[in-house]
C-alpha cells in the first residue's frame, strides 16, 4: 500500500483465502481432522501468504534491497519513533476491539434472539467497511506520499477526494441497505421470529454508512500523516462516549442503546479526528 500497489495485496488476499478454503475442506472432509483441520487450513494459508509476499517483493522491488544498510537500525531516534507509532496503533486497536467485544457481550445478555439479530446486522457494517476501507487505504498511501514530499496542495486534494468519494459510496450503501436489508437479512436465516424482531433495528444499518464513514477515512489519513498519538487519543475519547451513551440509555432503550452507542462511537471518532486535523494540519502527530 505504501508503494501505491493495490494489486499485490489483492493477489495475496485471494491466494490466502483460496488456500484456506481448499486446505480446510480437504483436511476436514477427506482426512477427517475435524476442527483441527480448519485450524491447520488457516496456518498453512498464512504461511503460504507470507512466502508469496516475499516472492512478489523480490519480483518487483528487488532493487530496494540494495539500498538497505545495517546502520539504519542504529538510528535510535527514528527506531523509537517507529516503535511509538506501532504502540499507539496497538492501543487504538485495543479500544476498537473492546467496543465490539462489549457489543457482543451485552447483546448476549439480552437473550439468544437479540444476540443473533445483532450478530447478523453487524455483518452489514463489515460489508460497508470493506468498500470504504478501499478509500482509506488509498488515503494512507497518497497522504503519506504528499506529506513526505511537502506537497500541501496535493495533500489537501487527496484528503478532499478520499472523503468525497467515500461519502458517495456511503450514500449508495445507505440507500441499498434502506431498501434491501430485509431481503439481505433473509440470506442469513429463514427464522420468522428473527426476521420479525430484526425489523425495528434496520434503521441503524441505513444510518451507519452515512455517520460512520468519515471515521474510516480519517483513520487512513492519520496513518498517512503518522499521527498515531492523535488517532489513539481520538479513539480513547470516542470509547468514553460509547460507554456514556450506552449506560445512559440502557434502561430506557434496551437493545437500541447498543446501536445508539455504536453510532455515537463512530460519529465521535470522525468529529474528533476532523477537529484535531483542522487545528494542526499535516503537523499533527
Amino acid at each position: 500500500f505504501g508503494m501505491q500497489n493495490a494489486i499485490y495485496p489483492l493477489i495475496l488476499t485471494l491466494l490466502i483465502n483460496a488456500v484456506n478454503i481448499a486446505v480446510s475442506i480437504y483436511m476436514v472432509n477427506v482426512l477427517g481432522f475435524d476442527i483441527e483441520g480448519v485450524a491447520w487450513g488457516t496456518v498453512i494459508a498464512q504461511y503460504t501468504g507470507i512466502t508469496a509476499a516475499f516472492a512478489l517483493f523480490l519480483l518487483r522491488y528487488r532493487n530496494y534491497v540494495k539500498s538497505f544498510k545495517i546502520k539504519l537500525l542504529l538510528l535510535t531516534t527514528e527506531i523509537k519513533r517507529f516503535l511509538s507509532i506501532n504502540t499507539d496503533i496497538f492501543v487504538r486497536t485495543l479500544f476498537l476491539t473492546f467496543v465490539f467485544g462489549f457489543f457482543y457481550r451485552q447483546s448476549s445478555s439480552l437473550g439468544e434472539t437479540l444476540l443473533a439479530v445483532n450478530v447478523v446486522l453487524l455483518q452489514f457494517l463489515n460489508w460497508m467497511s470493506y468498500g470504504i476501507d478501499g478509500f482509506a487505504f488509498a488515503a494512507e498511501s497518497l497522504v503519506g506520499k504528499y506529506v513526505g514530499s511537502r506537497n500541501d496542495h496535493s495533500l489537501k486534494l487527496s484528503i478532499k477526494y478520499s472523503m468525497m468519494w467515500s461519502m458517495v459510496l456511503a450514500l449508495f450503501i445507505a440507500f441499498a441497505y434502506w431498501y434491501f436489508t430485509p431481503a439481505l437479512f433473509s440470506l442469513f436465516t429463514d427464522d420468522p421470529k428473527l426476521l420479525s424482531d430484526a425489523g425495528e433495528y434496520f434503521i441503524w444499518i441505513a444510518l451507519l454508512p452515512l455517520l460512520g464513514t468519515p471515521s474510516y477515512i480519517w483513520d487512513g489519513i492519520y496513518i498517512g500523516l503518522t499521527a498515531s498519538k492523535a488517532m489513539r487519543n481520538s479513539m480513547a475519547g470516542s470509547f468514553m462516549v460509547f460507554l456514556l451513551v450506552y449506560y445512559s440509555t440502557i434502561n430506557i432503550a434496551g437493545n437500541h442503546s447498543l446501536w445508539w452507542a455504536l453510532t455515537a462511537f463512530l460519529l465521535m471518532r470522525g468529529l474528533l479526528q476532523w477537529y484535531l486535523y483542522a487545528r494542526k494540519g499535516r503537523d499533527l502527530r
